[in-house]
């Protein structure tokens, strides 16, 4: 057999799970093997050589589901993750409380963090927290947003599938869709101004658990992106939380804090042109990396080990010493004798820092990590303009300044662990959308306005084709109006009075506000980034697409006996 042949028989023979040589599809030996053929398998039977013994080419236990059923059963599945945050979204959502196996609960509406923990198995219903994930990587807001539109897209394309439209037909007036869409958004938008991060900020944080202090929180992203200047980056801008506060106690400290106190009471609680060493070893004799044996037979002997211990100690001190610095940084731990030494030299010293944070020491005083201290080098010394001694309530910190830094760092407070983990959720969404508008500098208008825009104008566009992608477009124009529908609802509004006063609007700056007025959300300073709207709907529709697509879904299952052989492969 040639391999063009070959190839041939592979490929007529790989879509099959069980393949009958008889011309009986009622086979007895097929149904023995616990396999159910579809009758749609009929026309791959007939093209393959006939004889009398059935062909396994999959595991037992292997289930499979094709046409109608596998695209209704990814649909659906799609469909309800999308439910399952939908009431979450806007000023006005519900929180959802999350309950893991060890009963620990997280009540929130961050759409974010309730697709990320839920645990599901649908490979669809996976799809769509990639695209949540998609979104808070690149956009850092919209999770619901997105997720919403995905299971929009398809409850509109399970309507034309019903009116027996093509899968293909559909996607391909979907992507034209969005190609439309996005066209259409490219023209909208305006620079954003240091007064619109604020609004972006403020709009981010609306209907959170921290919205009582969004002003407060507002102006500390604001203040963080205008310190890390232009070439600074999200890494620059650190956060420590700090319980038994209230959120309006948050602050932003200008400089590098570490949740450490000084190691010994007698060291300077504060420092003022600091030279900084950062040691990434323990300051203390090393354990053997061998089982050792030692024998004493006196007192004297423990004295001398003492005494030699001490010694060493006292070298390596001495040569932190010598190079003339007043501060360090230990990655790992730091023996009790070595910071009595240390503290009668003056030296100020912080034990087990994260790497993280020497991370952001070094970059703050442009020190270079020592790895031993046989060979420090007075060159691998940092400098930092001040480093203090601070409290939070009950929490002793460190915070370094630097005149090489702009770093930053927000200390959150919450009264409880539950509040406090709400705060740092609303933190990242507020701080990441306006770094966003900040570096992209391209805003939109909120309250479902845009989408709402962007449905009118491939409404019109669908009316000029009238075929089956002209329905396909509409069909997706009527999924963009889901986003300020589903406002409207999670507002107590009816969402088709708000949606028909959408379609009347004069731009796509109005929008609907919580009264269920469409008023002028730039006027009423309820915006977001555009790169928001942007990613959300491109990830949407890419997903939406994707499961389109799927007709033919093989779950597989290791089996108790494995593959049975195939003919003429015995010996």
């Amino acid at each position: 057999m040639g391999l063009n042949q070959e190839h041939e028989r592979v490929g007529r023979s790989r879509f099959a799970v069980a393949l009958s040589l008889c011309q009986s599809q009622g086979n007895p030996e097929i149904r023995s093997a616990g396999l159910n053929v579809n009758p749609v398998s009929t026309d791959v039977m007939n093209n393959v050589p006939q004889g009398n013994q059935p062909i396994f080419i999959m595991k037992e236990g292997t289930e499979r589901i094709r046409g109608k059923p596998a695209q209704s059963n990814n649909i659906a599945a799609a469909k309800a993750v999308a439910e399952t945050v939908r009431s979450t979204l806007g000023p006005e959502g519900a929180d959802k409380m999350l309950v893991d196996p060890s009963g620990d609960v997280v009540i929130t509406n961050d759409g974010a963090t309730i697709l990320n923990r839920l645990d599901v198995e649908h490979p669809a219903a996976k799809l769509i927290i990639e695209v949540s994930e998609t979104q808070e990587q690149e956009a850092h807001d919209g999770t619901t947003s997105a997720a919403v539109l995905v299971g929009a897209i398809l409850e509109r394309a399970e309507d034309l599938l019903d009116d027996s439209i093509h899968q293909t037909i559909i996607c391909r007036g979907f992507k034209e869709a969005h190609d439309l869409a996005k066209d259409e958004l490219a023209t909208l938008g305006w620079e954003a101004t240091e007064e619109d991060l604020t609004s972006v900020a403020m709009t981010s944080l609306t209907g959170k658990s921290a919205e009582g202090a969004a002003e407060v929180i507002s102006a500390m992203c604001v203040e963080a992106v205008q310190t890390i200047g232009d070439e600074g980056t999200l890494d620059d801008i650190m956060v420590a939380s700090f319980s038994g506060g209230t959120y309006d106690e948050s602050a932003l400290i200008h400089g590098v804090l570490i949740e450490k106190e000084r190691a010994h009471s007698e060291m300077p609680a504060s420092l003022s042109d600091a030279h900084v060493l950062l040691v990434t070893e323990e300051i203390g004799i090393k354990e053997s990396k061998f089982d050792t044996t030692l024998n004493i037979n006196n007192p004297d002997q423990v004295k001398d080990f003492l005494a030699q211990e001490e010694e060493m100690l006292k070298a390596m001190c001495a040569e932190i010493i010598s190079t003339g610095a007043n501060a360090v940084f230990c990655q790992k731990e730091v023996d009790d004798l070595a910071m009595h030494y240390l503290a009668k030299a003056g030296i100020f010293c912080l034990k087990r820092v994260k790497k993280s944070r020497m991370e952001a020491l070094k970059k703050a005083t442009g020190a270079r990590f020592v790895n031993g201290l046989e060979d420090i080098d007075p060159e691998d010394m940092g400098l930092a303009s001040n480093i203090e001694e601070v409290k939070f309530g009950d929490y002793h910190c460190t915070v370094l300044k630097s005149d090489r830094t702009t770093s930053v760092t927000a200390v959150l407070r919450g009264s409880t662990g539950h509040s406090l983990d709400e705060i740092e959720r609303a933190w990242d969404d507020a701080m990441g959308v306006v770094f966003l508008s900040a570096r992209a500098k391209k805003l939109v208008a909120g309250g479902g306005g845009v989408y709402a825009h962007l449905a009118r104008h491939l409404r019109l566009k669908a009316a000029t084709m009238g075929d089956r992608k002209g329905m396909a477009i509409s069909a997706f124009s009527d999924a963009l109006e889901s986003i300020p529908k589903t406002l409207a609802e999670n507002a107590g509004i009816d969402p088709v009075d708000a949606v028909l006063a959408l379609r009347k609007a004069e731009s796509a700056d109005y929008g609907i506000n919580t009264e269920g007025d469409v008023v002028n959300m730039r006027d009423a300073k309820v915006i977001e980034p555009h790169k928001v709207v942007w990613t959300a709907l491109g990830s949407a529709t890419e997903a939406a697409i994707m499961i389109l697509r799927i007709d033919d879904v093989i779950s597989m299952k290791a089996g108790d006996g494995g593959m049975p052989p195939m003919p003429g492969m015995m010996g």
